[in-house]
């Protein structure tokens, strides 16, 4: 019965981490409508941020535990909050927004999947991690999915600002993930706080940024309703979910699931946003997503096991 019970438990999670990829992946498509519909990109993603910190907030506030652990912050902690709130959400998701209203959602999603290269070269150059042949052939295969899926190369004067935003979403998410790693595992802070935390900070000076370079915009009702689901839905409620599904989740289960977000926005592009996805395109993201699949899971296997990985030199 036990078993039966854990193997209920371990399944709920994936189908409810499952959820969360697909609700992250609409998020995309609602951007581009709310971009379209001439949303100030900046203003519209410091809106949703600091809309979805404000649903996070009342739970910290409820939980003595949340607040003691606050009350106790050091110096060192706040900075490291700021540091990430700035790189995640005032950075990353403000230069996502900026890159969306130039550049087609699949093209970008493409693009910020190189995190986890870059993160793992990150690790290959800082010594964290040793490389391994299968690694290295996981980057090789996401490369050539890139480059089968872009070329002939086009680029139009219009989308070189969504490039460069792209790029900085790029180098800032990666950025924010190794930091958000050490902070996870080095401040004993409960998730709920750090994010809570952070994302205020951050979402609070991208709308103040964006209020103050773009305006506020005009937004009607349906406009509301957009920037309110990403917000409460697509934000606050995913980030709980996905949260509890890594309570059963191991670290691999849940890179595989994250990885699913990859196919999902390119197909939901291309049905609700006329974006293009012929077999060209379909062909290199499926070796993008096997590629960046092996690189990401391949440093969860342990060394002893893992015939391909080059062995340490004696120091």
């Amino acid at each position: 019965m036990r078993v039966a019970e854990s193997n209920k438990r371990h399944l709920n999670s994936v189908l409810q981490a499952l959820f969360v990829t697909f609700l992250w992946s609409t998020s995309w498509v609602l951007i581009k409508i709310g971009i379209k519909a001439d949303l100030p990109p900046i203003t519209f993603a410091g809106l949703r941020y600091t809309l979805a910190f404000l649903c996070l907030l009342p739970l910290v506030l409820i939980n003595r535990k949340h607040i003691h652990a606050i009350r106790r912050f050091s110096a060192r902690n706040w900075v490291e909050l700021v540091i990430l709130g700035v790189m995640f959400y005032t950075l990353t998701q403000g230069a996502i927004f900026v890159s969306l209203a130039h550049l087609p959602a699949a093209t970008l999603n493409l693009l910020l999947n190189f995190s986890p290269i870059l993160i793992a070269l990150y690790g290959i150059s800082s010594k964290h991690e040793s490389t391994s042949i299968a690694q290295w052939g996981g980057i090789f295969l996401s490369i050539t999915g890139a480059f089968i899926y872009f070329l002939p190369l086009s680029v139009e004067a219009g989308q070189i600002p969504g490039l460069l935003a792209g790029c900085i979403a790029l180098l800032a998410n990666s950025g924010s993930s190794v930091f958000g790693r050490y902070i996870n595992s080095q401040s004993r802070l409960n998730p709920l706080i750090i994010t809570t935390v952070s994302m205020g900070m951050g979402g609070i000076l991208m709308l103040a940024i964006g209020v103050f370079t773009q305006g506020a915009g005009t937004l009607e009702s349906s406009q509301w309703a957009i920037i309110g689901w990403l917000a409460l839905v697509n934000t606050a409620l995913a980030f709980t979910l996905w949260n509890k599904s890594l309570q059963i989740l191991t670290a691999v289960e849940s890179s595989i699931v994250n990885g699913a977000m990859l196919p999902q926005i390119a197909i939901l592009a291309w049905i609700f946003l006329d974006e293009p996805l012929g077999l060209k395109q379909a062909i290199g993201l499926c070796f993008f997503a096997i590629g960046t699949l092996i690189v990401q899971l391949w440093r969860y296997l342990p060394a002893q096991k893992n015939i391909f990985r080059k062995p340490r030199k004696e120091e």
